[in-house]
C-alpha cells in the first residue's frame, strides 16, 4: 500500500507544480527557493492587554476555566486539564489548598447521558523570587484527569469540575484518535510554534480553527510570560530593556490569559506541547519549567519517560517523539537512553510514520539562532537517522523553512525533512535575515545557547566557511511570515 504525506503550510506561496499534482520528497531534492519578503505579512505583533475580554476571567468561584485536553500514549485514553480558583500575585502570597476541591470528569458518547466518571489529581505551583521589589505568584488549583477505556475515532462528551461543589463546566466534546495502523490517521494535524498572545496570535488561531484540525502540536514558546517583569512591565527584548534585573523575571498571569484565550480550541482538540526556551523561567531554588510542567498534562509516564520535557505518543499510524532541547541529551543522559528504547519499540508495520519534534532547529539558514543547537544535533542526529525518522518539526526561528531530505548537512534521500514553523505570532517579530546574505553571517563563537551546551559547530560548509555564500542546498524553501501548518497523511 502506498502512502503520501501531504504538508500544507499557510506560509507557502503557490506551488511550482500543476494544481492536480502534489509533489513528494521523491521529486526532490528541490532547487532552493526564497520567497521575497512581503512586509504586509508582518501583521500586529503586539500583546493583547489584560483588559481584552478574551483573556479576562469569565467564571466565578471554583468553576473550571482554561480547560484543555491532551493525548495519552495511545487512542484509548486522554487527559483533561483545567484550573479552579484565582491566582494570586504580590509580595506575600498564600497557595490554595489543592485538596480542597475534587478533580472529576463526567463523560460519555451521548451528550445527555454522561454515564462514566473519572477522577484525577490536582496541584498548585508558585513562581517565587527572593529579591526585594519583585512580586511572587501562586496559581489557581490545576487539575489533571486521565480518562481510559475509550474507543478509537469516537466522539465523547464531557464536563469537568467538582459536582459536590456545584462547580462543573459546561459540556464539551472531543474525538479520540484512530487506532494505530498503517491505514488510519487523524484527518488533520495543526503544527505551530512560538505562539505568544498577540493580535497576530489571534489571527493564527482563527485560521487554525478554520482548518478543523484533529490534533495540534505546539513546538515550544507558549505564553512569552518571560518578556515581562513581575510588575507587568514588558518589552519585545527583555535583555535589551531590563539588563540589570537580579534574575530573569516573568509575569505569570500571562499564562492564565493564554489559557483563557485558547480554551475554545483546547477544550475540543488535543494539544501536545513541548518546551521552548521561553518556558525555562528560572526562579527561587533554581527551579525551572514550573508553569510548563504544571499547566499541561503529558503522557510522559505512559511512554516510559521520567520527565515532562520529553515523551512520545501515537496518533493513528504516526509515532510522535517529542524531545527536550533544554535538558541533558548526550549519550550519558536519561533522555538519550529513553529515546533509544522508545525508537527500538516502534513497530513500523503499525505506525509507518515516525515524526520527531523539539524547539530549536538543526537545519535553518536564518541568521537568528543560526547553528545554535549544534551540540544537540551532534548528540542525536545519527540515532534519529538510523531509525528512519521521516519528518522533524521545529520552532524557535520566527519564520518558515522546509529542508530537502538531509543528514549531516549532506543531501540524503534516507534523511528526514526538517520543517521550521516558528512564528505563530509572538511579539518578538519575524526573522528576516539569512546567514548567507553579505554581512549577515554571525561570529561562530556567538552562536551557542549556554543552556544547551558549548560550541559544537565544527562541521563547516563545503567551502570551509561557517556560513554558506548562497541559500544552502539543504534548504528547499524559506519564507518570512507568521502562521501555522497543516499535516495530512493521505492513504
Amino acid at each position: 500500500m502506498t502512502f503520501l504525506l501531504l504538508l500544507l503550510f499557510c506560509f507557502l506561496s503557490p506551488a511550482i507544480f500543476s494544481a492536480d499534482y502534489i509533489p513528494s520528497t521523491l521529486d526532490g531534492p528541490f532547487v532552493p527557493v526564497t520567497v521575497p519578503l512581503d512586509t504586509s505579512l508582518r501583521g500586529k505583533a503586539i500583546d493583547l492587554p489584560d483588559t481584552d475580554p478574551r483573556v479576562r476571567r469569565r467564571v466565578t468561584g471554583f468553576e473550571p476555566e482554561q480547560i484543555s485536553i491532551s493525548l495519552s500514549s495511545d487512542h484509548d485514553s486522554i487527559w483533561v486539564s483545567w484550573i479552579t480558583g484565582e491566582f494570586q500575585i504580590g509580595k506575600n502570597v498564600k497557595p490554595l489548598n489543592p485538596t480542597s476541591i475534587n478533580s472529576i470528569v463526567q463523560f460519555g458518547t451521548l451528550r445527555h447521558s454522561l454515564s462514566h466518571e473519572a477522577k484525577g489529581h490536582s496541584l498548585v505551583y508558585s513562581q517565587l523570587y527572593p529579591f526585594d521589589g519583585l512580586l511572587n505568584y501562586t496559581s489557581g488549583i490545576i487539575h489533571h484527569v486521565r480518562i481510559t477505556g475509550l474507543k478509537p475515532s469516537t466522539v465523547y462528551y464531557y464536563r469537568c469540575g467538582d459536582p459536590s461543589r456545584w462547580s462543573m463546566s459546561k459540556i464539551h466534546r472531543f474525538r479520540t484518535m484512530p487506532v494505530s495502523s498503517p491505514s488510519s490517521y487523524p484527518g488533520r494535524i495543526a503544527v505551530v510554534g512560538d505562539l505568544g498572545l498577540t493580535y497576530n496570535t489571534t489571527d493564527t488561531i482563527s485560521h487554525l480553527i478554520h482548518n478543523s484540525p484533529d490534533l495540534v502540536l505546539l513546538i515550544g514558546d507558549v505564553s512569552y510570560a518571560n518578556l515581562y517583569l513581575t510588575n507587568g512591565t514588558s518589552s519585545d527584548c527583555y535583555s535589551c530593556s531590563f539588563p540589570e534585573t537580579p534574575i530573569h523575571e516573568t509575569y505569570q498571569p500571562r499564562w492564565d490569559y493564554w489559557g483563557r484565550f485558547m480554551e475554545d480550541l483546547t477544550s475540543k482538540v488535543p494539544l501536545m506541547v513541548i518546551e521552548g526556551n521561553h518556558e525555562i523561567e528560572l526562579q527561587a531554588e533554581n527551579k525551572t519549567f514550573e508553569a510548563y510542567s504544571s499547566r499541561f498534562a503529558f503522557p510522559f509516564k505512559e511512554s516510559g519517560s521520567t520527565s515532562t520535557l520529553y515523551y512520545s505518543f501515537n496518533a493513528g499510524g504516526i509515532h510522535f517523539v517529542m524531545l527536550g532541547a533544554y535538558i541533558a541529551y548526550d549519550k550519558s543522559a536519561e533522555q538519550y537512553e529513553w529515546l533509544k528504547k522508545d525508537l527500538a519499540k516502534v513497530d513500523r508495520s503499525v505506525t509507518p510514520w515516525l515524526v520527531a519534534s523539539w524547539h530549536p532547529p538543526w537545519y535553518s539558514s536564518y541568521t537568528a539562532h543560526y547553528r545554535e543547537a549544534e551540540c544537540m544535533k551532534e548528540a542525536l542526529e545519527e540515532l534519529l537517522y538510523s531509525y528512519g525518522t521521516d519528518i522533524v518539526f521545529n520552532g524557535h526561528v520566527h519564520a518558515y523553512e522546509r529542508s530537502n531530505r538531509v543528514y549531516n548537512y549532506e543531501l540524503d534521500l534516507c534523511g528526514p525533512v526538517y520543517i521550521v514553523v516558528g512564528d505563530g505570532g509572538n511579539r518578538e517579530k519575524m526573522a528576516i535575515e539569512h546567514a548567507d546574505e553579505p554581512g549577515k553571517c554571525p561570529e561562530p563563537l556567538t552562536t551557542p545557547d549556554p543552556v544547551m551546551g558549548g560550541f559544537c559547530a565544527r562541521n563547516f560548509t563545503p567551502s570551509g566557511e561557517f556560513c554558506w555564500d548562497r541559500q544552502p542546498d539543504y534548504s528547499a524553501m524559506r519564507e518570512s511570515s507568521f502562521g501555522h501548518g497543516i499535516l495530512e497523511v493521505l492513504v
